[in-house]
C-alpha cells in the first residue's frame, strides 16, 4: 500500500468527516449491518423498525443521515423506500482508517 505523504483536502477531510459522523450513532450502525444481512443487500425501511424498536419516522431520519453521508443508496418502490449499501463510501471509510492508524513496521 503506498504511503500517505500528504494531508487530505479540505472537501476530502469534510467528506471523511461526514461518514464517520453519520457512524457515530449506535442506532445508523445497526441499521447497516441489518441492511448488509439482508435479502440482496438491503432491506425496506418497513422491515427496519421494529429490529431497532424505533417509530418508522426516526428510522426514515437516521436513514437520511446515512444517505447524506452517502453510506446508503435509495429506492423507492411504490411506498416503500429499500436501502442498499454503498461499497464505495464503506470502502473509502475503511481506507480512511488504514491511513489514519498505519499498522506497525
Amino acid at each position: 500500500m503506498p504511503r500517505v505523504t500528504a494531508a487530505p483536502s479540505v472537501e476530502d477531510a469534510e467528506r471523511v468527516a461526514r461518514v464517520f459522523k453519520a457512524l457515530g450513532d449506535p442506532t445508523r450502525v445497526r441499521l447497516l449491518s441489518l441492511i448488509a444481512a439482508g435479502d440482496g443487500g438491503e432491506a425496506c425501511i418497513c422491515d427496519l423498525t421494529e429490529p431497532v424498536g424505533l417509530s418508522q419516522g426516526t428510522v426514515s431520519h437516521h436513514m437520511k443521515l446515512l444517505a447524506d453521508a452517502g453510506l446508503v443508496t435509495r429506492e423507492q418502490r411504490g411506498k416503500w423506500a429499500y436501502f442498499s449499501l454503498n461499497t464505495d463510501t464503506m470502502d473509502a471509510a475503511a481506507d480512511a482508517l488504514r491511513v489514519a492508524v498505519p499498522t506497525p513496521a
